[in-house]
């Protein structure tokens, strides 16, 4: 079956916009409130994290900079700095981990340096799991 033009912008749209929404998706950065250093979450609210790649984009109360909350696919989770340890540039979260848009750093889902420049890892919380809930120790 031919396709004028029209159609065929009309598609290309239609398949560039399925292929954009799940990664502006995961842009989102949530407010969480933060007591005595340390952030809780529920894990039946945030049923992205069953997925062994699932994450979150989270703000502490107070924070001028987010963190990310990763599943890892050996199970548990890992939370890091978005701060690149190189020259301060916010990191991306995608594919296998963490990329700096600024130097081309990239950091694996735990945020060890995977290539440089940077040299040092991405600023490590502990996670710990309480039932349903998690507990993240950012200590501000």
């Amino acid at each position: 079956m031919p396709c004028d033009r029209r159609d065929f912008v009309r598609t290309g749209a239609a398949v560039l916009t399925v292929a954009l929404v799940p990664g502006c998706a995961s842009l989102v950065t949530r407010r969480v409130p933060l007591e005595n250093g340390m952030v809780r979450l529920s894990l039946r609210q945030h049923p992205e994290l069953a997925d062994p790649r699932g994450s979150l984009r989270l703000m502490p109360d107070g924070w001028e900079d987010p963190l990310y909350l990763v599943a890892l696919e050996g199970g548990g989770f890992a939370a890091v700095s978005s701060i690149c340890t190189h020259r301060g540039c916010t990191v991306d979260l995608g594919g296998p981990g963490f990329a700096c848009p600024c130097h081309g750093s990239q950091y694996n889902r735990e945020g060890q340096v995977m290539r440089g420049p940077a040299s040092r890892a991405l600023t490590r919380y502990p996670v710990r799991a309480n039932g349903d809930e998690l507990v993240i120790e950012v200590g501000r």
